[in-house]
């Protein structure tokens, strides 16, 4: 294969990517569902006269709800009378009236647990006369710690590292967060009732489930103190975890806890949730920026999960399998999947599942030289790192042994990024502001 022709596809890859990400912005989102004509805002087909309340509040949490809460004050200029969002740090936009708390993501941290406290302050305050806008997205639980009083937050901390490191989904992790907070599983709806509550929410979850986003905090909750018990024993994390958090869940089994509240509770009746932007959406656009670029696109799936490394010995069988057959598509072909990936974490390494998706990727392509992969994650960090995650291609391993590399031995360290820094084939975007899961992009073609 000649370089200028990896070279093209290494370009088209990025730039598919970038086309994913700009399409589910979340300013332009809230704006595709959010319309002001006089006094009515209409939010997706339901009319609210705001001339009616006495007074709006803006509350919200996640990497996204930056330029979400700025679109809000755009289309409702003069009529928020305060708000609190919880953002990671460094995802930021310039607010007129709404208070920016920067916290701790995945792990949450003292900042975030602060913030939690004014977002509720307000969310206690708004009464039968008040309206609520709440905006949430991707990264909402970690951002908004508030642990009973039995558990302290360095105890969370500790249960939130366990649960990321023992390849627990993201749905029983939340299922866990769920169960040690007072504002998640509903519990901000609880908080802002009897006060009408407006949700507009940004996936980042398997099937746009909404109880699982940010774990879910204006929403009923399908999960139980039961359920969380099962999790633990799935993944024998009782001797990993806090006495505290055990004995805590243990109390809600048996019910002297009481649970999340569930879909017939009366706090829902004045509720609207309306998801705004999704990874659908995502990969669609990177579909269409793809057609553009001259391949033949399919787009596979947006509920790609599993172990990071058995889906990508899946995905790269389909990109070989077109070079070999034709099937499913024929040359010039890209593949398109989007999801959230688990990744079982056994090394003393630094990366995340993106960067780790494309070496495990790069293993398996060894000599398929005409073979691009690009993972990255939608809101510009995968894991804890800088990167959004890595460039593969058939080469990469060749590239990686002529420097001396032991492409293998990164893998089982789970160090991923810094087998990707030292070729430079890290994807760093910086914060995108949004987050809608993964976009994996697979390029093959015939020359």
């Amino acid at each position: 294969m000649e370089e200028k022709s990896l070279s093209r596809m290494r370009k088209d890859a990025d730039i598919i990517f970038r086309a994913g990400i700009q399409a589910v912005e979340p300013a332009a989102a809230i704006k595709r569902y959010c319309h002001l004509q006089g006094s009515r805002l209409d939010v997706k087909g339901k009319i609210y006269d705001l001339d009616r309340f006495k007074d709006i509040y803006l509350i919200g949490a996640g990497k996204a709800v930056a330029p979400m809460a700025k679109a809000l004050e755009e289309i409702i200029p003069g009529r928020i009378k305060a708000g609190s969002i919880n953002v990671k740090y460094g995802h930021l936009a310039p607010l007129s009236t709404v208070l920016i708390t920067e916290a701790g993501h995945p792990i949450p941290d003292q900042a975030g647990k602060e913030g939690t406290m004014r977002l509720l302050s307000l969310a206690h305050k708004a009464g039968e006369d008040d309206l609520v806008l709440c905006v949430i997205s991707g990264g909402g639980s970690s951002l908004l710690p508030n642990p009973p009083s039995e558990i302290t937050l360095e105890e969370k901390q500790a249960s939130t590292r366990a649960l990321l490191a023992c390849g627990a989904t993201i749905q029983e992790i939340n299922a866990i967060r769920k169960h040690l907070s007072g504002i998640k599983g509903g519990g901000l709806a609880r908080a802002v009732y009897p006060a009408t509550l407006i949700s507009l929410i940004l996936s980042d979850v398997i099937g746009d489930d909404l109880d699982a986003i940010a774990s879910g905090p204006t929403v009923p909750d399908s999960s139980t103190f039961h359920d969380c018990s099962d999790i633990f024993d799935r993944y024998l994390l009782k001797d990993k975890l806090p006495l505290s958090v055990l004995s805590y869940i243990n109390r809600g089994k048996l019910g002297e806890i009481p649970e999340t509240p569930k879909p017939d509770d009366p706090v829902f009746t004045k509720t609207q949730n309306i998801i705004v932007g999704s990874n659908l959406e995502c990969l669609l656009a990177a579909k269409k920026t793809a057609d553009n670029l001259g391949y033949q696109t399919l787009l596979l799936s947006t509920m790609i999960e599993g172990e990071t490394r058995e889906v990508a010995k899946v995905q790269t069988a389909l990109a070989k399998e077109v070079l070999q057959t034709g099937n499913p598509i024929p040359s010039p072909a890209c593949i398109l999947f989007g999801g959230e990936t688990t990744v079982t974490i056994k090394g003393k390494g630094k990366g995340g599942r993106n960067q780790e998706f494309a070496l495990a990727s790069a293993i398996e392509l060894e000599g398929w030289s005409r073979v691009v992969v690009l993972s990255g994650g939608t809101d510009g960090t995968d894991g804890p790192t800088d990167a959004a995650g890595a460039l593969a291609d058939g080469e990469t391993i060749k590239r990686a042994r002529m420097l001396d590399m032991n492409p293998r031995g990164y893998l089982n360290n789970n160090d991923s990024y810094h087998f990707f820094e030292k070729l430079g084939d890290l994807v760093k975007t910086g914060p995108t502001n949004t987050n809608v899961m993964d976009l994996c992009i697979l390029l093959a073609t015939k020359f």
